[in-house]
């Protein structure tokens, strides 16, 4: 396998063409380099193994959204790369997840239609799926893109995304959730401005002030997401204030 030092010509070649979607220089790139579809390009920078990335997860590389994005991705499949390649470094996410990451539905789609592995383990948040990386950063388009495309949603998950019938079923069901699942899914929704999942969850038993990812309360993570107006969650912070929840420094004090 092609491995080459992002500094080197032929990586900023191919990494400039896959970034601006010059899709001609691509495939030029391509017909003159065999294997360099599947080529891993190794950067010095923390957190990066000897591996690398591919570049398929250059296109879906944070912000995302990449010109061209979707043709590029069908462009470097069909020359050969691999939609389940493994970033190599302190996590194993795939291609996918770094789309789910950068809230790129349109890539997203392209690598699922391509082969990938929407179940695939390695997320930064807790190893998870596509999906635990969409929740966790608040990728709400491509969050939903997944579980319509059929993704599995955890206990957590489908509580931050508002699934009620699957939040009550996980409830009802054979294997009882304990107290803290319960916080967590609650502090999920309270994540995803899912005001009735909440207070499905807050009269199930969850923690109204448990503090979570970040040191945030559930009052802090909705008001957060309220004020980046990411996702509307006014509502849910006018019940916790009404509830009488606190901030993590109130609870700090």
């Amino acid at each position: 396998m092609l491995t080459l030092d992002s500094q080197e010509p032929l990586a900023l070649a191919v990494t400039g063409a896959v970034r601006g979607g010059d899709l001609m220089t691509l495939g030029r790139l391509l017909d003159e380099h065999p294997g360099l579809a599947r080529a891993r390009i190794v950067e010095a920078r923390e957190g990066c193994g000897p591996g690398g990335r591919s570049l398929l997860h250059v296109v879906a590389d944070w912000p995302g959204h990449c010109p061209e994005g979707p043709r590029t991705v069908a462009a470097l499949v069909a020359a050969g790369a691999d939609p389940g390649a493994r970033f190599s470094g302190a996590h194993a996410e795939t291609p996918l997840h770094w789309a789910a990451s950068s809230n790129d539905v349109g890539v997203l789609d392209a690598l699922v239609a391509a082969g990938a592995d929407i179940e695939a383990d390695g997320a930064v948040l807790g190893g998870g799926t596509p999906l635990a990386d969409a929740c966790g950063f608040g990728q709400w388009e491509a969050a939903y893109r997944l579980v319509e495309l059929g993704a599995r949603t955890t206990f957590e998950e489908a509580a931050t995304l508002g699934l009620l019938d699957r939040v009550e079923d996980y409830v009802s069901g054979p294997a009882t959730p304990a107290p803290d699942e319960i916080t967590r899914a609650f502090w999920g929704a309270c994540h995803g401005g899912q005001l009735a999942t909440a207070q499905y969850l807050l009269a199930r038993g969850a923690h109204i002030d448990q503090v979570g990812h970040g040191g945030m309360t559930p009052f802090d993570i909705a008001r957060a997401q309220d004020e980046q107006q990411a996702r509307g969650a006014g509502d849910v912070v006018a019940w916790l204030i009404d509830q009488g929840a606190h901030t993590g420094s109130e609870i700090s004090e």
